[in-house]
């Protein structure tokens, strides 16, 4: 599952993890919202999640985001 995810993907997922909002991630990367919304349905067709929640939880699970 996190081998299949790009470089972009996994940044795109780690400002996810850190609760940044969609805007939020266009801006930090320099990229469309409609580029950020791609991306994250990438991230979650290729993680097998649903939501932003699960995803997150996906993402502290396989250490992409350390837990505080």
């Amino acid at each position: 599952e996190l081998d299949q995810l790009t470089n972009r993907e996994r940044e795109v997922l780690r400002l996810l993890a850190l609760g940044a909002s969609n805007p939020e991630i266009a801006s930090a990367l320099v990229v469309s919202r409609k580029t950020v919304e791609h991306h994250v349905e990438a991230v979650y067709a290729k993680l097998g999640v649903q939501s932003r929640a699960e995803a997150v939880a996906a993402a502290l699970q396989r250490g992409i985001v350390p837990v505080e």
